[in-house]
Parts: C-alpha cells; structure tokens; sequence
C-alpha cells in the first residue's frame, strides 16, 4: 500500500459506533453480556465505554466523518515518519521496571478492590479502575520472557494478590489472570531458569493455585467463547505444573480437579477442545499414580470413561481431535487397571463384555479395548477377569485375532508387534489364571482343527526368535566395539541393551515361550507332541526355549513382593524343566 492509498483510506468504524450509541443510549447503559450486569461491566464493554464517552456526537455524522478523516490521514503519515524514531525509546525491561510494574499492578488492584466495597451497585464507578486493572495485567506478560526475574513476583507478594484476583466479580479479569499464568508457567520458559520457576510453583503450590483455578472453572460459562478460553488456559497451568513437578498431581486431583474433570468429560456437550485437553489431563494425573487411581475409584471414575468409550463401540471417532481424546481415555483406563481394587470395579461395570463387542466390531477402538483387556488379565489380581472373559464367550473373540493380524492396524496407528504382544499376553495370562472348567474349554481351543492354533504359535516363535537374534547380533557387534575402544561396560548400558533387545520382540517371544511350555505341561499329549515336532521340523531347540524361559522368570514380577516373585519363579522353572 502506497502512501496515497494511506491517505485515501477511510474508516467505517465511526459512523457504525454512532448508530450504536444514536439508538441505543439505554442499553449502553445495561451490560451486554446479558445477566452479568451485578458483576459489572465486562472489560470488552468498558473498553467501549471509555472510547464512547472520549467522543462528542453533537457535530452529526458528517461532520465528524471528515474530522476523522482528516485526523486519520495525519497519523498515518506522522506514523510512518515517526516510525524509524519511536522504536528506539521503548524502555528497556529490567528488574527496576519490572519492580515497578509489579507495584503498579498492586496499587491498582488495591484501588479497584476499594471503589468495588465502596460503590457495589455502581458500575459507573469503577470501571475505570477495572480497565486500567486489566492493562497492567496485559503489560505484566512480558515478565514471561524473564523467568530468572520470578522471585519478584513472589518477594513483592503479586502471586498472593494475582490467586486473589482469580475470585475477582468480574469473569474477564479472571480470563486475563488465568492467560498471564499460564505464560508464566508456560514449560519452555520454566526450564530457562530451574531457579526462579521452582520459586514461582513453590508460591502457586502455597496459594493452593488448584483448588482456586478448579473454583473457577466452575463459575465459568462455556458458551461464551472467552470464558470456554479461560477454562483452556487454566487447563494449560495445570499441565504446565504437572510437567515440571510430577509430584503435585495427587495434591491437584485431591483439590477438586478429578471430580472437575469426570464431570467435564461426562457433560452431555459437543465435542470440543476442552473436552480433548480434559482427556489429556486426566491421563497425565493417572500415569505412574496409585493415589489418583485410587481417588478416580472411589468417585465412580472407572463407570464415566466405560460410558464415554462406549460410544466408539460401533461408530469411529468423527475427527482426528476425536480420536485423540478416545486414546486418552483408553490410556487412562488402562492406567486404572493398575491397580487390583480398579479391576474388580471395571468387572462389576461390564468393562469386559465391551471391551469383548468392540474386538467383534472391527471399528478403531479395536485396538486399544484389546489394551484394556490385556491390562484387566495380567497377573493374579486377573483371575477373576480371566474366567469372566471366558463365561462371555470371549475365546471366540480373541482366537480369530490370534490366527490372524487384522490389515485395518494402520489405521488406528498401531504397530503388528504391539497388537501381537497384546493377543499374546492375554492368552498366557488366562494360561496362569484359568481353572478347572475355563481351563479345558482353553486348552481345547488349542486341539480344534488339527491343532491349528500350536501351528500359529509356532510360526509366530520362528518369527520372533529371529528378531530377536539379529538384534543380539547388532548389540554383540556394539559390545565389542566399546571394549576395543577401551570404554566400560556399566550396569546402565546393560540395562539399555536389555530394553533394545526386548523392544526388538524379546517379550513377545517370552510369551510366546511361556505358552508353549504351558500347553505342554497340560497332559494333552496331542499338544505336547505337535510343539516339539514342530520344532525338530524347523531346526528349533528346546534348549533355546528354556533358556529364554529362565531369562523371562529371572526379570519377572517387578513390583511384586518378594514371595511373589519367588513363588512365580519356582513355577515357571517347573514348567521347563518338565517341556
């Protein structure tokens, strides 16, 4: 745009404000936002406001429309005149203008808070104080760029007084509150300075930050576009906290914010944004956390994610955001599992019977309800899972899926291993957990059509087994390199190999093994003997099969007591030395 085009430009905007004040003089004077009017005015009116009363509307339309005009084509030049001059003189921000702000800041804070005591039905009287409030709220955000200054804010006590503002009447100083701490708290700049962060999580942590941010979640409308924002910044600080210091997600979900989320997650509303970040939260505070299990439990949590993935039973998810959310709330069952009193409580809620329709459904919740399943079995704390799956006729579900790999996988973005390793699982767990009846009706499964099934196993061991040596290989090559280099062999490194190796297919191979010599062990002789025939035909050995039975009861029950896993060891070494 040339400088003619500058001049010749002509804004609209003054006669459109005009008509709004010309014929709405009344309702100026009500609050637009609808109900909200014993709140105050909202920032975005009274921002109007104060431009209104700056204007003068005796002259008519016209003969303000040509003093704008000309008003306009003067700035617009001295502007771009000015332009090379102005940029210079910004102040420099340091910690005396920082300091400065900040007292700003309180004074005004201060000074709002009294003309709101002092005339509380007087909007007129203190909106001013709100918009010069909400100004140097905005000015603070450049404190964001200068982490190691943090200390400020906690020494001249302005995080005390921004958590105070987080009750404040009016919803869009709440808003601007909420988007300065989650700049603030924003993980990229926490980690610029270790120091000035811990002292600002330390002070958030102290103002119990939480339990004030769930508070105003819920006064909070999310119909309206601004405050459905503010509910997604203050979702922004808490996983900003929750990434920087783990450890304050129990503290969180026990200050309100998991009951918070259940009820979000729950709320018969479209399908948003919020509802994806909820998701994602939810997942975050369950990981790695027995006392948030615990907590989603006991509030019925286990029930709402059953309810919401039961939707994805028969119908994909519409969006790729959708689809997001539904692995969030799979992983976050799953994390729930974990825990032995969580799978008692996903059995009473028929968590199985619909993990089991969406396997037979084919839809892309396929995959991860063959998760949940596997995570629902594992271990002894399964074996109730284990004989219900069966009494619901879930080997009829899980054995085509055993035979064959479905070809839809990529869809979904999972890999052949991981849905193989699932299946896998599953099948050894009811191996361990089975009893009488289940069990027969297991191993029987095994001897249909000529033994079909221990021909599969047996292919799948081939497959594995030679994944896992190439991979051996590649780690024995490495080994001898790092000894010709003269570097040292740690405890670290040994243990990086051993996880290459196991995501090289190691586990899945494990499984495999340790259903081989279940199936053995069973006194079906028909079993027993396919398995080694098999074996002799492809040049397998038993004494691989055994070696990687020891390697496997040698790494098992992580977490478990020390009986368990002794008990557990004896077990699997009595099963190989009889295969």
């Amino acid at each position: 745009m040339d400088v003619g085009e500058l001049l010749s430009y002509q804004p609209d905007r003054g006669a459109k404000r005009l008509r709004e004040e010309d014929g709405g003089a009344a309702a100026g004077e009500e609050d637009s936002r609808g109900g909200k009017q014993q709140k105050g005015l909202g920032i975005r009116e009274l921002a109007r406001h104060r431009e209104a009363t700056g204007i003068g509307i005796e002259g008519g339309v016209e003969m303000r429309d040509t003093e704008e005009l000309a008003g306009d084509r003067k700035k617009i030049l001295e502007k771009l005149m000015d332009q090379d001059e102005e940029e210079p003189e910004a102040e420099p921000v340091d910690e005396s203008s920082v300091k400065k702000m900040i007292l700003t800041f309180e004074k005004r804070s201060y000074k709002n808070q009294e003309l709101r005591i002092k005339f509380p039905d007087n909007p007129e009287k203190f909106m001013e104080s709100e918009l010069d409030l909400n100004d140097i709220i905005q000015e603070m955000h450049v404190i964001a760029t200068m982490p190691d200054l943090y200390h400020l804010l906690v020494e001249l006590n302005s995080v005390h007084s921004l958590l105070g503002l987080l009750s404040h009447e009016n919803t869009d100083i709440l808003s601007s509150v909420v988007d300065l701490l989650q700049e603030l708290t924003d993980i990229d700049t926490l980690h610029e300075s270790e120091e000035g962060a811990e002292v600002l999580i330390d002070a958030l942590l102290e103002g119990q930050v939480v339990a004030l941010l769930v508070q105003n979640m819920e006064r909070l409308e999310e119909q309206v576009k601004e405050e459905a924002d503010g509910i997604y910044n203050t979702l922004a600080i808490i996983e900003n906290m929750a990434e920087f210091r783990p450890g304050l997600c129990t503290e969180a979900a026990q200050q309100g914010l998991m009951q918070w989320l259940l009820k979000r997650i729950k709320a018969k509303m479209p399908f948003d944004a919020n509802k994806l970040y909820c998701s994602e939260i939810l997942a975050i505070l369950l990981q790695n956390n027995d006392n948030t299990r615990e907590l989603l439990g006991e509030m019925d949590g286990i029930d709402v994610l059953l309810q919401q993935l039961s939707v994805f039973k028969r119908h994909n998810p519409s969006t790729a955001e959708e689809q997001e959310m539904m692995e969030n709330l799979f992983d976050a069952l799953c994390s729930c599992l974990m825990l032995a009193a969580n799978r008692d409580r996903f059995l009473r809620g028929e968590g199985l019977q619909l993990m089991n329709l969406m396997l037979r459904e084919k839809k892309m919740s396929r995959t991860s309800a063959l998760k949940v399943l596997d995570h629902g079995m594992i271990g002894p704390e399964g074996a109730d899972n284990c004989h219900k799956f069966v009494d619901i006729l879930g080997l009829r579900t899980i054995f085509p899926l055993f035979m064959k790999t479905p070809k839809k996988m990529k869809k979904t973005g999972a890999s052949e291993k991981e849905h193989e390793e699932h299946v896998c699982s599953i099948i050894a767990s009811m191996l361990r957990n089975l009893k009488s009846q289940q069990r027969s009706r297991l191993l029987n499964k095994f001897t249909e059509n000529d033994c079909e099934k221990v021909d599969r196993l047996m292919e799948l061991h081939f497959k594995y087994l030679e994944a896992v040596q190439q991979a051996d290989k590649r780690i024995e090559g490495e080994k001898h390199e790092m000894v010709r280099r003269g570097e040292i062999l740690d405890d670290s490194m040994e243990d990086e190999f051993y996880l290459r190796r196991l995501d090289a297919g190691l586990f899945v191979l494990q499984l495999i093994c340790y259903i081989m010599v279940e199936i053995s062990n069973s006194g079906i002789s028909q079993l027993q003997q396919r398995v080694h025939q098999i074996l002799n035909l492809r040049g397998g050995s038993v004494k691989v099969v055994r070696h990687i039975m020891r390697e496997y009861a040698e790494s098992i029950g992580d977490g478990k007591s020390d009986e368990f896993k002794e008990a557990e060891r004896k077990r699997i070494m009595d099963l190989v030395d009889s295969f």
